[in-house]
């Protein structure tokens, strides 16, 4: 063994500064579309197959296995463990609930998304400000709720306050009166029930005696 051989095994600092044979570092029909995989790889896709499926449109000309080694040693490489973020829906969830119902883990995840996403952190402040209003019969704090969702470049919420301003009488009322329509509303789907019960075999006269003898 030669003197730059030795010096060269005693020098390396990781095992991948010795790959410096006649095979390292060659150009390879995968290298173009490697960045594609990267890219999947990072949103959760491990599924070499597949992976192999969408970049064949794209021009690939190699083979399925050429793939399958590539995340074999994307799997198998040592990196950092980062958690995948969560899904849309578990957001809303955690906005839709009440703050003392989310445990310490959700907690400290939504105060992640807010920090991150400012239209989110908004979000969250005006449904949390509407839902006091709504339990707590505060109707009289609406216009400010009002002002506020303007403020902020929120779309939806823009379409929600405008739908309000049009009956912004009758939500106020709603927000404020402890009475509810909801025994109304009731009835109406009582009715419906043995309307439905009822379909095709009799007429008004025994819904009328139904609907009354309950």
């Amino acid at each position: 063994m030669t003197y730059r051989t030795v010096k060269q095994l005693a020098n390396a600092a990781t095992p991948e500064e010795l790959f410096t044979g006649q095979w390292q570092n060659r150009p390879s029909v995968l290298d173009d579309y490697k960045p594609y995989l990267d890219d999947r790889w990072n949103e959760g896709c491990a599924n070499a197959w597949k992976l192999w499926e969408e970049i064949v449109p794209l021009g690939y000309k190699g083979s399925y296995q050429r793939v399958r080694a590539y995340l074999h040693d994307k799997r198998t490489s040592p990196r950092s463990a980062t958690a995948r973020p969560p899904s849309p829906r578990t957001v809303a969830g955690w906005i839709l609930r009440r703050p003392e119902t989310l445990t310490e883990p959700e907690q400290l995840q939504l105060k992640t998304v807010r920090a991150h996403c400012p239209e989110l952190d908004a979000l969250t402040r005006h449904v949390r400000f509407f839902a006091t209003m709504l339990t707590e019969r505060q109707g009289e704090r609406l216009p400010d709720w009002l002002d506020a969702v303007r403020r902020d470049d929120l779309p939806s919420l823009h379409t929600l306050a405008a739908g309000i301003d049009r009956d912004l009488n009758a939500v106020t009322a709603g927000l404020t009166l402890p009475w509810s329509s909801g025994t109304v509303e009731g009835h109406v789907n009582r009715i419906k029930m043995l309307k439905r019960q009822m379909f095709g075999r009799a007429g008004f006269p025994l819904l009328r005696k139904r609907v009354l003898l309950a």
